[in-house]
């Protein structure tokens, strides 16, 4: 049948794993109390007039469970590294050494971690609205199909695999969900 076609559940599950991979992204760049590198994914460098991944200026390094260092390739950009670690918001301060910065991680305490764990849950919360978005849009296609003619055991048959693959992404994000959450209260 040719209005099948317009059903693809391997399109919809993609763009479900990407909802996932996208939360795993987010996750990554939550502070745990432990030194990653991915912690400074989000940090802009103000690099010869334009605005610059750190990651574009200088090579990160993770020598120590609760180091970061950053070795700046121009001497000239240290300062606006520095300041833009500081701005960043992630609540680490630089300590200059010639052209690398040292970032120490300090030990979290109980009030930020419950706000790390809060946020993450608002980062699988987005996960779940996008997940559910692709099956909104997989249901749509389904009801233009049988409005062209699909059978309604068809339907039924298509929309039970997209609510299938709903809910083992929802469950996924809940699985990384808890994951995230324990490690960010570990104390």
């Amino acid at each position: 049948m040719s209005d099948e076609l317009d059903i693809d559940i391997d399109d919809i599950n993609k763009r479900m794993d990407g909802a996932i991979t996208a939360l795993k992204h987010d996750f990554a760049s939550l502070r745990t109390g432990r030194a990653s590198a991915s912690m400074l994914d989000a940090v802009m460098v103000e690099a010869y007039g334009s605005p610059t991944p750190i990651n574009q200026v200088a090579t990160i390094n993770v020598p120590e469970p609760r180091m970061v260092t950053v070795n700046v390739w121009d001497k000239a950009m240290v300062n606006a590294v520095d300041k833009a670690i500081r701005n960043a918001g992630i609540g680490i301060n630089p300590v200059m050494d010639g052209a690398t910065l040292r970032l120490p991680i300090p030990e979290l305490n109980e009030e930020r971690r419950r706000e790390l764990a809060k946020l993450a849950g608002t980062y699988a919360e987005n996960a779940r609205i996008a997940v559910r978005n692709v099956r909104r849009d997989g249901m749509d296609k389904l009801k233009k199909a049988k409005a062209d003619g699909m059978s309604e055991d068809d339907q039924k048959l298509w929309a039970d695999e997209i609510q299938d693959a709903t809910d083992r992404h929802i469950s996924m994000v809940d699985k990384v969900l808890e994951g995230k959450q324990a490690e960010i209260m570990q104390v």
